[in-house]
């Protein structure tokens, strides 16, 4: 071939090349708020619909400040305003979503712990390993990512090789971990897209290398966001994980007489404790000072789109909140009740997830502990929607009921052996 015909060719790559990363930053908005390579963290920090989408007919803005004092102090937090509703994140304790708020209707609980606690105060080990209940109080809260679940003892094989034993603390590390990398973006055309972007890694030598990227999205004017995730192990070996989504909601929505539903074929109580509550698991009672909590395993039914279902109503069936949570990376569902007294923390959680909250080593012997291949990603999605009025519910009621119409869910009356 003529060089300078080749010459020519490559000049014209480049041009087009040049011109296509040009149209991707004019159909995109990006900033970088976190980057521990690079030794970066933007301080408070602030943009509106009016700067980055003119067009857009709703007005939105995202912000990033720093909490100060208390066990709080140095903590990080991202709030996006959609025009209806506000979503509140926190990079430094793994992205979580810490709560949100859509009118009336506010998606959290009313946790002792009242500070968003720097995990420089958090010792997990503490209490027979419940220290991660010292900082337990977010909306959306995730575990993981190495191991999930109850406390103690399970197998691990150490650094030269032998198998050893290691005490795993509840729920694991991740929500815990600052987040490496955080980022804003933003689509400039309808439907204008937020997102806010973060990179969470679980890394030891002689141990984990997961590395956790998440995105949570909303338009502009929704009532509702959207979590995907991925997952890869960054090690040369393959390597067990567990991912869970611990979503809590206290009141208003949480009430005596309030109720539970989901696409489910089957519904089994984690102990015999909870046993006794079975033929009442979808109802939920008034705060109650001493009520000792309630677990319920349930394995889903999926839609037409892959996703399962599960939805909390209010006594007045006039508030709900649905989730809807793709069964491929999530093939579990658990129902946490603990509605015990106000002062204790009167709340309930909606748990997709790769397996159910047993130790490690019990889900193992189940064959719900996944594995990575090196280099290997592994997705997760969860949507979260607020629906207001008794028609939005109605709507809401009926989608559930016709994906589960014509299936029964077997209901165990005992726990597991």
């Amino acid at each position: 071939m003529n060089q300078n015909y080749t010459a020519v060719l490559c000049v014209v790559a480049l041009i087009s090349l040049t011109g296509c990363a040009k149209d991707q930053d004019r159909m995109r908005y990006s900033q970088t708020l976190i980057n521990s390579s690079n030794n970066v963290n933007v301080p408070d920090w602030q943009i509106t619909s009016r700067e980055i989408t003119p067009d857009c007919p709703v007005n939105w803005s995202v912000r990033k400040v720093a909490l100060a004092g208390g066990k709080q102090d140095g903590v990080d937090i991202i709030v996006i305003d959609n025009g209806k509703m506000h979503i509140t994140i926190c990079p430094t304790r793994g992205m979580g979503v810490l709560h949100a708020e859509l009118g009336d209707v506010r998606l959290g609980w009313d946790s002792p712990v009242k500070e968003t606690v720097n995990p420089n105060h958090i010792n997990l080990q503490s209490r027979g390993g419940l220290g991660w209940l010292e900082g337990f109080n977010e909306f959306i809260v995730r575990c993981g990512l190495e191991s999930n679940g109850h406390p103690g003892i399970d197998k691990f094989v150490n650094n030269v090789g032998d198998e050893s034993t290691m005490e795993l603390t509840l729920h694991g590390k991740v929500a815990n971990i600052p987040a490496s990398e955080v980022e804003v973006v933003v689509e400039r055309k309808a439907p204008y897209r937020i997102h806010v972007r973060g990179r969470v890694d679980e890394r030891m030598f002689y141990g984990p290398k997961l590395e956790l990227w998440t995105d949570l999205s909303t338009e502009p004017g929704s009532s509702a966001f959207t979590i995907t995730d991925t997952l890869t192990n960054r090690g040369g070996a393959e390597q067990e994980f567990e991912l869970l989504y611990h979503i809590n909601f206290g009141r208003p929505i949480l009430e005596e007489g309030a109720t539970f539903a989901a696409t489910a074929q089957r519904v089994t109580p984690f102990n015999a404790h909870a046993a006794k509550g079975i033929d009442s698991f979808t109802q939920y009672r008034g705060p109650a000072l001493g009520f000792v909590e309630q677990v319920y395993c349930l394995t889903p039914i999926a839609d037409a789109d892959g996703h399962g279902l599960a939805m909390i109503q209010n006594r007045g069936k006039d508030r709900a909140v649905t989730i809807a949570y793709a069964t491929d990376g999530l093939p579990k569902l658990t129902l946490w009740k603990n509605t015990n007294a106000v002062e204790e923390g009167y709340v309930t959680g909606i748990e997709p997830g790769t397996g159910f909250p047993y130790n490690r080593g019990i889900e193992r012997k189940a064959g719900r502990v996944p594995k990575l291949a090196a280099g290997a990603s592994r997705s997760f999605s969860v949507k979260v929607q607020v629906h207001v009025g008794a028609n939005e519910v109605k709507v809401a009621e009926g989608r559930i009921a016709a994906v589960q119409e014509g299936k029964k869910m077997v209901v165990d009356e005992r726990a597991p052996e």
